[in-house]
């Protein structure tokens, strides 16, 4: 396979890895923030996230209040999507209580074959050789982060490993199958209807979550600037990632995405480096340039050559341009198997 760096350095690819590498510091940085709200003891995943959903609610739902048009997916699908995003984050988080750093790491990739898989099947995306590779070599950098972590000798044992394992897996599909929704939804109704519609929802599901499981952790918390400071910190960084999600997801796709979220755990090895002045393993760096090779591999080139994008909602209404990439005429003819017809309303 030769490859063609002319073709790999597009505005598109460029943007896909500048864009992908901001929210993989965004995700970072609710790492730290998550990091300091349990050193102070502080265990409240849903309620973390329960901020971000009031966010998103208050600025895209105001700004679809005053377009004061019907919506273009049905309302259900977004209540769905917000169950199952609001279940993600809390399963995952989750698991760090029963099972070590490296291995919700290593399993937390199971989100890149779902999410091929799923939009295999539902979005009709083909992937050719150059992104299969690219793939496995952005997967083998991050085994290398775990092999460097057992190597350094940093792999702290769980309470209950194997239920930690059960949790970050099932966590992951949910990412998937939350990032192939996203994607859909972003080209077939609209990125200010997604981000309303999932932080309304979202904010509900997760309000009933934290009354029955969180009610009492809130209670016994002293609050203080120490204290929300942390809080307020990851909604800010949670906001700014799920608004610029949609966007990636619109340029490159959710299999981008999250191979570029990979990164964010030698990002916060950088930070270790820099910050805190701590030593890491030499593996760090070479798993890093795998991961960042790996991400040009697979962004590079036209993508419209390897993915076939279902009907737009604007299909729906003629004369009404379409956007380049449905403009693009590869256009299968299953469109999804979640069609305009049964996805939009």
């Amino acid at each position: 396979m030769t490859l063609n760096f002319g073709r790999l350095c597009t505005r598109n690819t460029l943007i896909g890895l500048g864009l992908g590498q901001f929210l993989s510091l965004l995700i970072t940085s609710t790492g730290f923030t998550s990091s300091e709200l349990a050193k102070k003891g502080i265990n409240a995943p849903t309620s973390q996230s329960f901020l971000n959903y009031v966010f998103l609610t208050l600025v895209y739902g105001t700004i679809l209040l005053h377009r004061r048009k019907p919506l273009k997916a049905k309302w259900y699908y977004y209540v769905i999507l917000g169950l199952v995003d609001v279940e993600a984050n809390f399963l995952v988080v989750k698991a760090y209580q029963y099972t070590s750093l490296t291995s919700v790491m290593l399993l937390d990739c199971w989100s890149i074959p779902s999410v091929m898989l799923l939009t295999w099947l539902f979005l009709k995306t083909k992937y050719r050789f150059k992104k299969i590779t690219g793939v496995v070599v952005c997967v083998a950098g991050l085994v290398l982060v775990v092999f460097s972590d057992v190597h350094a000798g940093d792999r702290a044992g769980g309470s209950s490993p194997r239920k930690g394992d059960l949790l970050v897996i099932a966590g992951a599909t949910l990412y998937a199958i939350s990032n192939v929704s996203e994607e859909f939804l972003v080209k077939n109704a609209d990125r200010v209807e997604l981000m309303a519609m999932l932080g309304l929802s979202g904010g509900i599901i997760s309000a009933i979550q934290i009354s029955i499981l969180e009610r009492n952790e809130l209670k016994s918390i002293h609050w203080s600037a120490e204290a929300a400071l942390p809080f307020v910190g990851f909604a800010v960084a949670m906001f700014m990632f799920y608004s610029l999600v949609p966007v990636l997801l619109k340029i490159n796709g959710s299999t981008m995405l999250n191979l570029s979220l990979l990164t964010s755990d030698m990002w916060a090895v950088l930070i270790r480096i820099f910050a805190y002045h701590e030593k890491v393993d030499w593996m760090y760096f070479v798993a890093f340039g795998a991961v960042t090779i790996g991400l040009v591999i697979y962004s590079g080139g036209n993508r419209d050559e390897d993915q076939h994008p279902p009907n737009s909602a604007d299909d729906l209404r003629p004369g009404v341009k379409q956007d380049e990439e449905a403009n693009s005429g590869n256009h299968s003819k299953g469109n999804t198997a979640g069609s305009s017809k049964t996805w939009v309303a």
